[in-house]
């Protein structure tokens, strides 16, 4: 014998499974790494006290002005991010969800992860060193360049490493500053041969720049999209594609001639 079911009564056996896959779906941890504009760090001057870039076997000269290195904050590879925090940080123009493989090699533990980051800003800071000495036409058996920056990792800061040398040891190369006595900030990977690479986040390292005071921001020229999307009032985007190139911008800007790129 069957019985059969009120309309009302219908309705509610139906919604209950809908209701509970979307409840499920609300509290569920998803693949995501929630991010927000981070520290920054001018790489001419002292971090905990301590300069961050210290030459020796050759003469330095005194700077003036900054170079900002950029970072974002992301959520821990092992946070628990729901649907509500997605949708949350979605709207809003100073955070960012990012694919938790994006921010973080998959695979692996905390701390191998922490490591790796290490690891990845050791590399990058040697490598910024070559090619800044490489630009100088300086030979890196004769000078030892030591950068300390603590609590970063990450390649991104190379350009600036590499910015940060070059403005010790040369300035513009006529006796001025290579920023113009200006705070400079930016993001980028750099190689041994001077070429400048992506890194991601831009949007947000922008937001964290003006934060800082910056006023000139260098962005790999691939992510001029990016860091246009939400560009804080008062900065200037300078794209570039290789070491040579922001020397020579930052020149350029500095003497008030010549061609400065823009995105």
């Amino acid at each position: 014998m069957l019985s059969r079911l009120s309309r009302p009564q219908a309705l509610a056996v139906c919604a209950a499974p809908v209701v509970g896959l979307l409840a499920a779906a609300l509290f569920a941890p998803l693949p995501f790494a929630l991010t927000q504009p981070g520290m920054t760090a001018d790489v001419l001057g002292a971090d905990r006290g301590e300069p961050v870039i210290t030459i020796s076997g050759a003469p330095t000269r005194k700077t003036s002005g900054e170079l900002r290195m950029t970072t974002i904050e992301a959520t821990g590879p092992d946070a628990t991010v729901q649907l509500g925090d997605v949708l949350d940080s979605w709207f809003r123009t100073d955070r960012a969800v990012m694919p938790r493989d994006a921010v973080y090699p998959s695979g692996q533990s905390t701390k191998e992860i922490e490591e790796y980051n290490t690891e990845q800003m050791r590399e990058s800071q040697d490598t910024a060193t070559e090619a800044a000495l490489n630009h100088l036409g300086l030979d890196g058996k004769d000078i030892k360049v030591t950068l300390e920056l603590a609590d970063v990792g990450g390649p991104s800061a190379g350009l600036l490493f590499s910015l940060g040398i070059i403005d010790k040891l040369d300035g513009d190369g006529s006796g001025g500053d290579l920023t113009g006595g200006r705070s400079i900030a930016g993001t980028g990977t750099i190689d041994a041969h001077g070429t400048v690479g992506p890194v991601g986040g831009v949007a947000l390292k922008t937001q964290a720049a003006r934060r800082d005071g910056a006023t000139v921001f260098l962005v790999p020229e691939a992510e001029c999209s990016d860091a246009k999307a939400e560009l804080p009032e008062g900065l200037r985007l300078i794209p570039v594609t290789t070491l040579k190139g922001a020397v020579d911008a930052l020149v350029a800007l500095e003497k008030g001639g010549g061609s400065v790129p823009n995105c």
